[in-house]
C-alpha cells in the first residue's frame, strides 16, 4: 500500500484493516496457546527456581487449595508464553499496520523495528526473571521474624510471576514506542526535552503502583525506565534528521517531476 493510498483511506477503512490484523493476531497466538500448553511444565519449573532458591529444601513446594486452580495455571502459563514466544510476529503486524503512513525509506526499517520491539520486550521480561525476582524474592520471604513460615499457592506465585513478567516486557517497550511515535512525527527530541520531569514522575508513579511495594524494587523498574527514556530522545532526534532529509528527497522529486 501507498502513503497516497493510505492517507486517501477512510476511518471505517482503517478500523477493518485494524479487526482483520487483531484477527490474525489472534490465531497465531491460539495456536501458540496450544503449542505452549504441552511445554507449560518445563515453563513453571523454570518460574520456580528463583522462589525455590531463596527457600530451605523443606520448604520448597507450593500448594493449590482449590481443584482447578492447577490446571487453570497451567492455562495461564500457556496464554502468556505464547504471546512471548510469537511477540515477533505481533510486533509485526502492528508494523504493517503504521508503516503506509511512512516515506519509502522508513518502511524499509520494518525488521529493525521487529528486532528492537521483540528484543526489549524480552529483555525486560529477562530482566525481571534474573535481576527482580531473586532480590525481591529474598526480601519478602526473609522478611518478619524467623518463625513466619510462608505458605504460597500455586496460583499467587505463579500469577505474580506473569505479571511482573509482562509488566517489565511492556515498561521495556518505552523506547520503542517513542521511537515509533517519532517515526510518525507525533513527537520530536525537543518535546521530549521539554517534558522530560513529567515523564519522570510518570514512571516513579508507574513504578510505585506496578512493582512490588518496596524501594528497592520500585528502583529496579524505574531507573532503566529513565535511562531508556533518555536514549529515545537520541534517537528520535536523529529520526528527525533522516525525516527531514526524506522530506526534502521527496520534495525535490516531485519538483523534478513537475518541471520534466
Amino acid at each position: 500500500m501507498s502513503q497516497e493510498n493510505f492517507r486517501n483511506m477512510s476511518f471505517y477503512d482503517h478500523l477493518e484493516e485494524f479487526r482483520d490484523r487483531v484477527v490474525r493476531c489472534l490465531f497465531v497466538f491460539f495456536v501458540g496457546f496450544i503449542i505452549c500448553y504441552f511445554v507449560a511444565d518445563p515453563i513453571l519449573s523454570i518460574l520456580r527456581k528463583p522462589l525455590f532458591d531463596v527457600l530451605p529444601p523443606e520448604q520448597q513446594k507450593l500448594y493449590f487449595t482449590s481443584l482447578f486452580e492447577n490446571f487453570l495455571t497451567h492455562l495461564k502459563i500457556a496464554g502468556v508464553a505464547s504471546v512471548f514466544f510469537f511477540s515477533p510476529y505481533f510486533f509485526y503486524q502492528i508494523w504493517a499496520f503504521v508503516a503506509p503512513g511512512l516515506y519509502p525509506r522508513e518502511r524499509k526499517l520494518v525488521l529493525p523495528f521487529v528486532t528492537a520491539a521483540t528484543s526489549f520486550f524480552l529483555g525486560g521480561a529477562a530482566f525481571a526473571y534474573f535481576v527482580l525476582f531473586p532480590v525481591g524474592f529474598h526480601y519478602f520471604v526473609t522478611y518478619g521474624a524467623p518463625t513466619d513460615i510462608p505458605l504460597l499457592t500455586i496460583d499467587s506465585y505463579y500469577t505474580t510471576c506473569l505479571k511482573l513478567l509482562l509488566l517489565f516486557g511492556l515498561a521495556f517497550e518505552l523506547p520503542v514506542l517513542v521511537t515509533l511515535l517519532g517515526f510518525l512525527g507525533v513527537v520530536d527530541a525537543a518535546f521530549l526535552r521539554q517534558y522530560r520531569r513529567t515523564a519522570v514522575i510518570g514512571i516513579t508513579i508507574v513504578s510505585a503502583l506496578f512493582a512490588p511495594p518496596d524501594a528497592i524494587s520500585m528502583l529496579i523498574l524505574g531507573v532503566p525506565l529513565v535511562l531508556l527514556y533518555e536514549a529515545s530522545i537520541w534517537v528520535v532526534q536523529w529520526l528527525g534528521i533522516r525525516r527531514n532529509e526524506g522530506a526534502a528527497e521527496a520534495s525535490g522529486a516531485l519538483e523534478g517531476r513537475s518541471r520534466g
